[in-house]
């Protein structure tokens, strides 16, 4: 059952409650090339990008920040490092949603300046934590990047906006270890009701890459914890928006619903038997392909189609077929 959590509103995309999950990209162009950011930006609208990030590194690219949220129609979100000024000047040019870690950019001045702006424009904060970067003091605690310390991590950052009492918040935990990604999200899901940007980083090759989100991010919304994803591949952004809405999509649709609404149990899917589990050529046992199976998917509800009855003869004639088959030859 998907885990409501409150809503943020970015843009004109709402996410957390029983909004439907979001895809997310980021664009990869130098920032100096607005030209190449905003075609870029358009491609990825195109291939069904909802929410785009765009990285900021000082206040003079603002600039490009503004010429991408001009050029297209969805959300757009600023990405800051330690520039709080940065973060001032993408306010000021109308973006949707800031991604920054208060804990990163100075004193308490800096961090109210940043809250100050945010709260009069109504613009959400993402905190987004990396395994591979923690904080200092909360490594030498922990000692490696364990779920527990990321989600210290996260939670002391979230506490230096609420002393600002801001609560407009986003939160992202990501690891580039999968399993300890998914503890992370789930011990962080139990003690917050912000939403969560569910996403694996630094996931490798292409290939590796897909594999890895397809994991994590997958297995995080059938435990029901996720309200917006990014698929991160060693790829154009807009190649990260397909396998996100084709392969992730199915598994973020059946927690879009009612808390009330059956759905499947947090475990994940229970797949039926395939419809001819077993068959019989030539005295072998021959197991049929799961993927031609009509039964497998992995939501039908359609009962599987017993096998053929065997008599015991035939089968005690296939087992001594295969035994032979199998025996290391002795000469």
């Amino acid at each position: 059952m998907r885990q409501l959590k409150r809503e943020v509103k970015i843009g004109n995309v709402t996410i957390g409650g029983k909004n439907p999950i979001a895809v997310q990209t980021m664009l990869n162009v130098p920032v100096e090339d607005i030209e190449g950011n905003v075609a870029q930006a358009k491609r990825c609208e195109a291939a069904g990008c909802q929410i785009l990030r765009v990285t900021c590194p000082s206040a003079a690219d603002a600039k490009c920040i503004e010429a991408v949220k001009n050029a297209v129609n969805i959300p757009i979100v600023a990405d800051i490092h330690f520039d709080y000024k940065a973060a001032l000047a993408c306010a000021d040019v109308g973006v949707d949603k800031i991604r920054i870690n208060p804990g990163n950019i100075g004193d308490d001045d800096r961090v109210k300046a940043v809250v100050q702006a945010c709260q009069q424009k109504n613009i959400p904060i993402r905190i987004g934590v990396n395994g591979g970067s923690l904080e200092k003091h909360i490594l030498a605690k922990y000692g490696a990047p364990v779920p527990e310390a990321m989600v210290e991590s996260a939670l002391y950052h979230v506490h230096l906006l609420e002393k600002f009492d801001f609560n407009n918040i986003v939160i992202s935990i990501k690891n580039s270890n999968v399993p300890r990604m998914m503890e992370a999200y789930r011990q962080l899901s139990a003690v917050t009701d912000y939403p969560l940007h569910v996403g694996v980083t630094e996931a490798g090759t292409y290939q590796m890459g897909l594999l890895k989100s397809g994991m994590g991010i997958g297995g995080m919304l059938l435990e029901g914890i996720g309200d917006t994803i990014r698929v991160s591949l060693a790829a154009e952004p807009e190649k990260e928006v397909k396998p996100a809405t084709t392969s992730c999509g199915p598994w973020a649709s059946p927690w879009q619903v009612p808390r009330s609404s059956p759905v499947p149990p947090a475990a994940g899917p229970s797949i039926p038997a395939p419809r001819s589990p077993t068959r019989w050529r030539s005295g072998c046992r021959v197991i049929r392909s799961p993927s031609r199976s009509r039964s497998w998917d992995a939501w039908s509800t359609a009962p599987a189609k017993p096998a053929k009855p065997i008599s015991a003869l035939q089968a005690a004639r296939a087992r001594l077929s295969c035994s032979s088959m199998a025996s290391p030859s002795r000469s």
